[in-house]
């Protein structure tokens, strides 16, 4: 059985099948609806449902609230249609990128920091893998579960992709990263994905907000800035609980002083006497509203922690009159949430 689903406000309409998410039903058709990890732990592609009857799957309740679920909001990952429905969300233009399922051989695997891994995977020489920076690629591994990592470089500045692995103990996939995985191993992956990456429609300045890991689309969207020659102004602000987490710190020093129109602010939150730190401290989110009382006028562009970006995109809005809809955003979701 399926179901008609209308999308407000641009009125475009398609079927869902009963057992099918109405987001994988909305990709299945080549419209994009804004999403991250697909299984209901992020919020990405949270939206309301305006008339009909769903059901959802399995879901992190701290991501879709009771609360928010009785006001009609719905994660469209999760969402399965029971009835004709209409949504209402806003689509997205994610480029002629289509998604595929390829073998890749490990080229390289070496240690950022006592817990990054730098993994650089060579892609097929038959297969051309083009992506927009900021997008992810989800490890297909042998039991059928899948693992999500955002690809770190720019498609242009190598033929392999770089990820940036943070060991999660007791996780499935970061243990074997960690211990047995080595250079030449075969993994299958599935990409591009996501709709996190630069709107170059704006010539607005930019905000890159990053904690951990969520530097790595950040690094892939400004080498992509740096290539295209774009020139509007660029702010970064990294965050770490310790100065050793900001595991390219030399590398956003060298972007600072040789890319035009670019800052670079690290912030630590949890420094101690022996770091010798010197630089800003407390939450990342909180620098970026000490610099910036009136975000109105720049769109940010955040990747981490969940709640990193959380606090950011409400403080954001509420605090300093950053438009909602100029917030993207790309949630880090750990092992222990897909568990």
């Amino acid at each position: 059985m399926t179901f008609q689903v209308t999308v407000s406000p641009s009125g475009r309409q398609f079927e869902c099948g009963a057992d099918e998410t109405v987001l994988a039903a909305a990709l299945r058709v080549g419209l994009v609806l804004p999403h991250g990890c697909k299984n209901g732990a992020c919020g990405a592609c949270k939206g309301r449902i305006l008339s009909g009857q769903t059901v959802l799957n399995k879901h992190q309740e701290k991501t879709l609230t009771p609360a928010e679920e009785q006001q009609g909001l719905s994660l469209f990952c999760c969402a399965k249609p029971q009835s004709d429905v209409t949504i209402e969300a806003r689509e997205v233009e994610a480029g002629e990128f289509a998604s595929k399922k390829l073998p890749t051989r490990i080229a390289k695997i070496e240690k950022l920091s006592h817990d990054v891994m730098l993994v650089c995977l060579q892609l097929p020489a038959t297969e051309k893998f083009v992506y927009h920076a900021g997008q992810y690629i989800e490890f297909l591994l042998r039991d059928g579960k899948r693992r999500s990592y955002s690809m770190a470089n720019a498609a242009h500045t190598s033929d392999q992709i770089s990820l940036h692995i943070r060991h999660m103990p007791g996780g499935l996939f970061t243990d074997q990263v960690f211990s047995t995985l080595k250079e030449r191993d075969i993994l299958r992956i599935e990409g591009p994905q996501g709709t996190f990456y630069l709107r170059e429609d704006s010539d607005k300045p930019m905000v890159l907000l990053a904690s951990g890991t969520g530097f790595a689309p950040i690094k892939a969207i400004i080498e992509y800035v740096v290539e295209q020659k774009i020139t509007r102004p660029m702010t970064l602000y990294w965050g770490g609980r310790r100065p050793a987490d900001l595991y390219m710190h030399q590398l956003c020093l060298d972007w600072a002083a040789n890319i035009p129109n670019f800052s670079y602010v690290p912030v630590v939150s949890d420094a101690t006497p022996e770091d010798n730190w010197i630089g800003r401290n407390g939450f990342v989110h909180r620098a970026v509203l000490d610099d910036f009382s009136d975000l109105s006028g720049v769109q940010v562009y955040a990747c981490g922690a969940p709640i990193v970006v959380d606090s950011a995109k409400r403080d954001f809005v509420a605090l300093a009159k950053l438009p909602v809809e100029e917030f993207y955003a790309d949630s880090f979701i750990s092992e222990a949430d897909l568990a």
